[in-house]
């Protein structure tokens, strides 16, 4: 790892958290997340999730649920974010203990959503030659 990287956890929609080295730089940042970058502090420690400022207003997927201190879910992110440790004025690497426990917390916060809905059947030649109910 170099000084032009760090150690990240990158959180795609509907798929495993990833463990990466990524570019220490804005505009790699913003296209990991598909836009302007937004920081977000839940935990207790110094961390922070890096997600799509406009996620919500760009109907990106939903991702996962920020929790309360009783797990119960209070938001949720939408889009690909990545969670990353913060230093005294930048974002510094997660070290390899905050990876593992992120990578646990969010693989087993998974949302699904609903796919989209299936297609009307079309009547088949049998239904249409039924005609009218009251015929027989």
């Amino acid at each position: 790892m170099s000084d032009k990287t760090i150690k990240a956890l990158v959180v795609e929609p509907v798929k495993p958290c990833e463990a990466r080295e990524i570019p220490h730089d804005l505009k790699a940042m913003q296209g990991i997340v598909g836009g302007s970058i937004e920081m977000v502090s839940p935990f207790n420690e110094a961390v922070a999730i890096v997600c799509n400022s406009e996620g919500k207003n760009l109907d990106l997927p939903f991702n996962r649920p920020l929790c309360d201190d009783h797990g119960l879910p209070y938001d949720i992110l939408c889009g690909t974010f990545f969670i990353t440790g913060v230093g005294p004025e930048d974002f510094i690497s997660l070290t390899d203990e905050q990876i593992h426990r992120y990578k646990e917390l969010y693989d087993n916060m998974v949302i699904l959503t609903a796919e989209e809905p299936a297609p009307k059947e079309k009547p088949t030649e049998q239904k249409k030659k039924r005609g009218k109910t009251h015929e027989r």
